[in-house]
């Protein structure tokens, strides 16, 4: 006991401490940033890179880091496995395109099952939890090691999530201004590269995967496949409902005007009916919060009087 401040205390808000500095360290390390015009001047420049045969993938902004965990992902051949490619198109869903994402996701994966168990005992140590011992012990090491393993995949998720909600939320006023340049005459690439420019700032996400799918219609050879790119990067039904119209006005000479105007229209008629779900759904939302703060009150208002003078009445009577 020092001034009143047990060692243990110390000790375990140390570790505390630490913890959270990890956490925060790996937060950092996950959440790049991604500044639309920044990144996509990147991805020009490694096209122009692509052009003159400097570099194998375009649509992957290869990093030159030489930290601690790109040694370790690659002595280990981690991301040579059969799992890499698919593993960079989860974190591209969830916006993390850099070269350097995947070594830290593959690094986490490694990792975290051994730091979370080493931090969970000390954990306990520090806190004067000596007592669990045996099976106990050993069932908090796995447990936190299975949650050190899926950590990684939960957070990529979570964010992939995220990212997919703004870009839907993004989507129809997007089409209402490709329905404008479309029926000003623009053509494809034009109308895309207007649009992300102007969503810039009400949505960044949805901006983001226009331009680069703009950058991606200039360099490959059938610009179909940067469509097709875009729906898989997104992964979201009104993307891939886009796509489809872009490729068959592509594809059968339909004006793309028209095509735009359909599908704005289909969009529109959606959101109005899942405005229209959620007001159906709020009387069944409000029946519990009226059955226990709403009703109780009342109960009490209205009953209560009568309650108080039958009560009287049988005291009274009693005396």
């Amino acid at each position: 006991m020092l001034n009143n401040v047990h060692v243990d205390n110390v000790s375990a808000a140390i570790l505390t401490a630490a913890g959270f500095l990890f956490f925060g360290l790996v937060w950092v390390a996950l959440k790049l940033r991604e500044p639309n015009l920044r990144r996509v001047r990147e991805i020009a420049a490694t096209q122009a890179l692509e052009r003159a045969g400097r570099v194998g993938r375009s649509h992957v902004v290869r990093s030159g880091s030489k930290g601690f965990m790109h040694r370790v992902v690659t002595n280990l051949k981690l991301v040579r496995t059969v799992r890499a490619q698919a593993l960079m198109q989860k974190l591209s869903s969830a916006g993390w395109r850099s070269g350097d994402a995947l070594t830290m996701y593959l690094f986490s994966k490694l990792s975290l099952p051994l730091i979370f168990p080493v931090l969970s005992l000390l954990w306990l140590t520090a806190m004067g939890y000596g007592w669990f011992a045996g099976w106990a012990r050993i069932a908090i090491l796995v447990g936190t090691g299975l949650l050190g393993y899926f950590f990684p995949d939960i957070w990529v998720q979570n964010a992939a999530q995220k990212r997919q909600l703004k870009i839907q939320l993004a989507l129809p006023d997007a089409l209402d201004l490709m329905v404008t340049c479309a029926e000003a005459g623009l053509s494809l690439e034009a109308l895309m590269k207007r649009v992300a420019n102007e969503m810039l700032k009400s949505g960044p996400e949805l901006a983001d995967e226009l331009g680069l799918t703009c950058i991606e219609m200039e360099f490959l050879p059938d610009r179909r496949q940067a469509l097709v790119n875009l729906a898989e990067r997104t992964n979201l039904s009104g993307i891939r409902a886009l796509v489809n119209a872009l490729q068959q006005s592509s594809k059968f000479g339909t004006p793309l005007s028209q095509a735009m105007r359909v599908l704005a229209a289909e969009f529109r008629d959606d959101r109005i009916v899942k405005a229209e779900e959620k007001a159906a759904r709020l009387p069944v939302l409000l029946t519990v919060p009226m059955v226990l703060f709403i009703l109780p009150p009342l109960i009490m208002v209205l009953i209560g009087p009568a309650v108080l003078r039958v009560a009287d009445q049988f005291v009274n009577g009693h005396h």
